[in-house]
C-alpha cells in the first residue's frame, strides 16, 4: 500500500478515534506518544525500544485487558510487541522474531498503538522505530560457518604444494576483509582471498601427524571472527622396509638334510614402525626361486629344500649360491626391499668347467675380411675345483653349419675367428644371415667333464651398391587432353644389394609450371608416373622430371623427358564476342555492313582453318559473312533486301549467333570424327526505317566500337575498391539525406491538415464603399497545446506558440491574442445576420473609434476557427486569418500567416 494511502487512513482512524474518545466528556490519552524511538540491528527479544503511559479520565475506568496494543506497523513486522511495566506504565520492546537486520530489512517502522478504557473511550497515536546500524563481525560461509574442517591430505608427493582448502566468509557491511592464520606455520599459509595453501610434501614418519589452524577473518573495522581448521596426514605406503639382519654369506657342507635352517633374515617398515600392520605387512621371498632353498614367507627363515649336490648344475658353476632375499610391505605393488645373502657349499673335486653364459650372440658385417676375431670364452669360463689338473681345460670340436667359414684357436684357448668371406654377394656363399656354432669346453684331466657352447653369429648387410636405372634416360609422349590420374609410363631400376630392401622413387625436380607446383605424381614403390593436372601444348610442350631412386642409403637420379601431344582443344577467339551494329532499311545488296569485320585467333589452328557461319537469327537471310572460310578475317555482308512494304519482313531487331569453327581444313567426312572447337559471336544489328541522312557518293565515315570485357585475377583489387567506394558513397550520400530531413523538419514547419471543421469568414467594407453582401458569423472553440515560447520582435510581449502546429497566443491567458476580438462564446454569439447598412455603421464607428486598439488588429486566436458561411473572406490556417478583397473589389486587406509575429493590419 502507498505511504501516503496509508498515512491518510491513519489519520481518518485517528481522528475517528479521538472522536470516540471526547464524545460524551470522556478522555483517554497516551503521555509519550507519537515519538521515535531507536534500536540497533540484531538486537534479542526484549530489548526496550520505547516507554510511555496512558492518562484515564474519570479516574474509575480502567485500561481494557490486552491494551494497548499494536494494531498495524508500516511496513508490515512482528519484530515488536507490548509488554506492561508499573501502572500505567508500558514498554515496546522487540521480540526477537524475525530478527532485525539493517542490511535487509527497512530502516524505520512505524508502530500503531492503539489503547481503549472501560468507559469506551481510545486513542491511537504512532510510534516511529529507527533500526540504528551497527558493525557486525564476518560471517563464515559452508561447512567452516557451522563446525570444525578437517582437511586430509596424503604424504608425498601424491598432495603436492599448493591450494588445499578455500575460505569463504563474508561482511554484513561489505566490507573489505583479511585472512589470517595463528600460530603462524611454515608448512601453511592463508593468502588474502581466503586460500588456504600447503608449502610443502609432507612425510608422515617425519612431521606432525596433526595441524590445527586458527583462521581468523577481520573486517576493515577490526571485528573478526575466528574457525579452527584441521589439517591431518594420512599415512600412504611410501617408505621401503629395511634388513635388520646384518650377516650376509653363510657356510653348509653338501648332502646337508633338507629342512635344515640356514639363515633367518628380518627386516621392519617404517611406514609401520610398531609392527601393527595398519598399512603393510611384510612378506619375504627368494628371487628368482632357488631349488636348493625356501624362505618362510612371514618369518624370513631360510632352509634348505631339497638335496644339495655339486656336481649337479648348478652348483657346477660355483660353490657360492646368492640368493637375493626380496622383502616386500603390501601383497600387490608395494614397497620393496632385496638383500643378496651368500650360501657356500663345501664342495668336493668332482666339477666340470663352467662358463658364465653357454650361449653367445655376436654380429658382424658381410665385408668383414678373414683373420677377424670374433669371440674370445676364455675369460667367461672356469672350473670350480680347487687343485690342477682338475680346475684346467680347453676349448674343442667346433661345429655347425657354415664352421667351415669359423675356426677355434689351436692353442684352445677359445679364441674364435672368421676364415673366409661372408659376402651376400658373392654365388659362392650361401647367402645365410646367420650362423649357429656348438663349442665344447672340457676338462684336461679324467673323467674329462665337458660343457657346450652355443655361438650364434649374424651376418649384418652392408649397402655396397648404388640403384641403376634400366634406361639412361626416359621418353613419354601424351596427349594434352590426358585426363588427370593417367598414367603415362614406368621408370625402373636395379639394385645388386642382396637381400633386397626395396627402391623408394620420387620427383627431386622438374613437372611445375606457374599455376601447378606439381603436374606429375610417380608410384613411390612401383616407379609409375602418372599426370595429377591438366596439361596444355599451348602454354608448355615440354617437361623435363628428374627421377631419384633410393634404397634408404644410396641415391641415383634419371631424366625423364615428357612430350605433350598437340590436340585441336582450343577454340577461334575473336576481339569481342559481343557488337551492336545499325543499318538502313535502304543499304544496298552487297554492302559491308558499317565495315564490321571479324578478327579471329586460334592458337593451335592456322588462319586458313575458320569457317564462319550463322546459327541463329538471320530471318530471311539477309545477313552473311565473306569469306565464309580460309580467313581469320571476314566480313559482314548484306545479302538480301529488306522488304516490308509486302510483310515479308516484319523485325526490325535482329540478334545474329555467329560460329567460328577450326575445320576448314578436314573433309566432310574427317569433321564426323574430328575434334572441333567452335567460337561464339554475338551481333545485334537494328534496322532504321528511314535514314536520317542523305546518302552522299561520298563514301560514309563508320565508325566502329568494339568493346572487350576481359577480367584478370590478378586485378581483383579492381572490382573490390569499385564495390568499397560505391558503398562508401552510397552510405555519404544517405547520410546527407538524413540531415537535410533532419534540418527541414527542424526549420520548415509541416503544412497543418486541412481543418474540415467550418472556418469564420469575415467580410470587411474598404472606403465608403457600399457592401451588399451578408455575412453570417459561426466561430467554434479549439483546445490547442502551447508547449513553447517566444518574444514579439513588433510589440515586446511574451507569447505561447504549439511548435507542430505553428497555434500562437499572448502569454498573458487574461488577454486575448487579438485585442479588438472578443470570445463569441464569452458573448454568446453562434451566428448573427448583418445586413449591408449595419455592417456599414459597425465597421464605420470601429475604424473611427478603435482605430489602433480594437478596431483593425487582427490576430489568429489559437483556440478559434471560423467557418464561412457567405462573403470571400477565408482562413488559411488554424491559427492565421486571412483577408482577401472578394470579386466586386470589397473586401480586407490585412493578413496574419503561421510563424510570423502578430502585426495590426491596416487601416480599411
Amino acid at each position: 500500500m502507498d505511504g501516503q494511502v496509508l498515512r491518510k487512513r491513519q489519520n481518518i482512524f485517528l481522528l475517528l478515534v479521538l472522536l470516540g474518545g471526547i464524545s460524551g466528556g470522556r478522555m483517554l490519552s497516551f503521555n509519550g506518544l507519537p515519538a521515535t524511538g531507536n534500536v540497533t540491528e540484531n538486537s534479542p527479544a526484549h530489548v526496550l525500544v520505547h516507554m510511555f503511559n496512558v492518562t484515564l479520565s474519570p479516574s474509575l475506568s480502567e485500561v481494557v485487558s490486552g491494551y494497548p496494543k499494536i494494531i498495524n506497523t508500516n511496513p508490515l513486522t512482528t519484530a515488536f510487541w507490548i509488554v506492561p511495566g508499573d501502572t500505567h506504565t508500558y514498554k515496546v520492546v522487540t521480540t526477537g522474531d524475525p530478527v532485525l537486520d539493517y542490511e535487509t530489512m527497512p530502516h524505520s517502522f512505524d508502530l500503531q498503538i492503539y489503547v481503549r478504557d472501560t468507559a469506551g473511550a481510545s486513542d491511537l497515536q504512532i510510534l516511529t522505530v529507527h533500526i540504528t546500524d551497527v558493525n557486525e563481525p564476518p560471517v563464515f560461509h559452508g561447512n567452516l560457518a557451522e563446525q570444525t574442517v578437517m582437511i586430509y591430505i596424503l604424504e608425498g608427493n601424491r598432495t603436492p604444494p599448493g591450494v588445499i582448502y578455500q575460505i569463504y566468509a563474508f561482511d554484513p557491511e561489505q566490507s573489505q576483509l583479511t585472512y589470517s592464520s595463528s600460530p603462524v606455520s611454515e608448512s601453511f599459509t592463508v593468502s588474502q582471498t581466503g586460500t588456504i595453501s600447503s608449502t610443502k610434501v609432507f612425510d608422515y614418519e617425519r612431521d606432525p601427524l596433526i595441524y590445527l589452524l586458527n583462521i581468523t577473518v577481520t573486517d576493515r573495522l577490526g571485528l573478526s571472527t575466528s574457525r579452527t581448521v584441521g589439517v591431518t596426514i594420512i599415512n600412504t605406503n611410501d617408505e621401503t622396509p629395511y634388513f635388520t639382519t646384518k650377516e650376509r654369506v653363510y657356510r653348509i657342507p653338501e648332502e646337508i638334510s633338507p629342512g635344515t635352517v640356514v639363515a633367518n633374515v628380518t627386516a621392519k617398515d617404517p611406514d609401520d614402525p610398531d609392527g601393527e600392520g595398519l598399512i603393510s605387512r611384510l612378506v619375504y621371498s627368494i628371487r628368482p626361486s632357488n631349488m636348493h632353498f625356501s624362505i618362510n614367507p612371514f618369518t624370513g627363515v631360510i632352509y634348505v629344500a631339497m638335496r644339495i649336490d655339486r656336481d649337479a648344475a648348478p652348483l657346477r658353476l660355483h660353490p657360492n649360491i646368492s640368493l637375493v632375499i626380496r622383502v616386500e610391505d603390501s601383497p600387490r605393488a608395494g614397497q620393496t626391499n632385496e638383500m643378496e645373502i651368500t650360501v657356500i657349499v663345501g664342495d668336493l673335486n668332482d666339477n666340470p668347467p663352467e662358463c658364465s653364459f653357454y650361449s653367445f650372440r655376436r654380429q658382424v658385417y658381410e665385408t668383414a675380411t678373414a683373420g677377424t676375431l670374433l669371440l674370445d670364452l676364455k675369460d667367461d669360463c672356469w672350473d670350480m675345483d680347487v687343485e690342477a689338473p682338475n680346475n684346467e681345460f680347453n676349448f674343442t670340436r667346433l661345429s655347425g653349419l657354415g664352421s667351415n667359414k669359423f675356426t677355434l684357436n689351436s692353442s684352445g684357448s677359445g679364441r674364435i675367428m672368421l676364415i673366409s668371406d661372408l659376402d651376400f654377394e658373392n654365388p659362392a656363399n650361401l647367402a645365410i644371415e646367420e650362423y649357429t656354432l656348438t663349442a665344447v669346453v672340457q676338462d684336461v684331466a679324467w673323467p674329462y667333464y665337458t660343457n657346450n657352447i652355443y655361438i650364434y653369429i649374424r651376418i649384418i648387410p652392408v649397402n655396397e651398391f648404388f640403384p641403376v636405372f634400366t634406361s639412361s634416360s626416359y621418353v613419354f609422349n601424351v596427349s594434352e587432353i590426358t585426363q588427370a590420374g593417367s598414367s603415362i609410363g614406368n621408370v625402373n631400376a636395379k639394385d645388386k644389394d642382396l637381400p633386397f630392401t626395396g627402391i623408394t622413387y620420387s620427383i627431386v625436380e622438374g613437372g611445375g609450371t606457374l599455376s601447378y607446383t606439381n603436374i606429375f605424381w610417380i608410384d613411390p614403390s612401383e616407379g609409375n608416373l602418372k599426370i595429377i593436372a591438366t596439361l596444355d601444348y599451348e602454354t608448355k610442350p615440354t617437361y623435363t622430371l628428374t627421377v631419384q631412386a633410393s634404397d634408404t642409403e644410396k641415391l641415383a637420379t634419371v631424366s625423364v623427358t615428357i612430350n605433350v601431344l598437340e590436340v585441336n582443344d582450343e577454340e577461334p577467339v575473336c576481339s569481342a564476342n559481343t557488337y551492336s551494329l545499325t543499318i538502313p532499311v535502304d543499304l544496298a545488296v552487297g554492302t559491308n555492313i558499317e565495315g564490321f569485320r571479324l578478327e579471329c585467333v586460334d592458337r593451335d589452328s592456322t588462319p586458313r582453318s575458320f569457317r564462319y557461319f550463322i546459327n541463329s537469327g538471320n530471318m530471311n537471310n539477309h545477313f552473311t559473312f565473306s569469306p565464309s572460310s580460309g580467313s581469320n578475317i571476314s566480313q559482314l555482308i548484306l545479302a538480301s533486301r529488306f522488304d516490308y512494304d509486302s510483310g515479308l519482313d516484319t523485325i526490325w531487331d535482329y540478334r545474329l549467333r555467329v560460329y567460328i569453327t577450326d575445320d576448314n581444313l578436314l573433309s566432310s567426312s574427317n569433321r564426323a570424327t574430328a575434334l572441333i572447337k567452335t567460337g561464339t559471336v554475338t551481333l545485334s544489328i537494328k534496322v532504321i526505317p528511314k535514314p536520317t541522312t542523305t546518302v552522299t557518293t561520298t563514301p560514309p565515315i563508320t565508325l566502329l566500337t568494339r568493346t572487350e570485357n576481359v577480367y584478370s585475377e590478378s586485378a581483383w583489387y579492381v572490382p573490390f575498391i569499385i564495390s568499397v567506394g560505391s558503398m562508401l558513397l552510397l552510405g555519404l550520400l544517405g547520410y546527407l539525406a538524413f540531415l537535410l530531413a533532419k534540418y527541414i523538419r527542424t526549420y520548415c514547419a509541416p503544412k497543418p491538415k486541412e481543418d474540415k471543421r467550418p472556418l469564420m469568414c469575415i467580410f470587411l467594407p474598404i472606403g465608403k464603399k457600399k457592401v451588399k453582401k451578408e455575412v453570417v458569423l459561426e466561430m467554434t472553440k479549439i483546445n490547442t497545446v502551447f508547449d513553447g515560447e517566444a518574444r514579439d520582435p513588433v510589440t515586446g510581449k511574451m507569447y505561447e506558440f504549439n511548435s507542430k502546429s505553428g497555434a500562437r497566443r499572448w502569454k498573458d491567458m487574461n488577454e486575448p491574442a487579438e485585442p479588438g476580438i472578443k470570445d463569441p462564446v464569452e458573448q454568446g454569439i453562434s451566428a448573427a445576420p448583418v445586413n449591408s447598412s449595419e455592417g456599414k455603421d459597425k465597421m464605420g464607428n470601429a475604424s473611427k473609434q478603435e482605430a489602433g486598439t480594437n478596431g483593425r488588429e487582427l490576430a489568429a486566436e489559437n483556440n478559434m476557427a471560423t467557418k464561412p458561411l457567405k462573403g470571400r473572406a477565408e482562413m488559411s490556417s488554424h491559427d492565421s486569418l486571412k483577408l482577401q478583397k472578394p470579386k466586386d473589389g470589397a473586401g480586407g486587406r490585412g493578413s496574419f500567416s503561421p510563424g510570423r509575429s502578430p502585426v495590426p493590419s491596416p487601416k480599411i
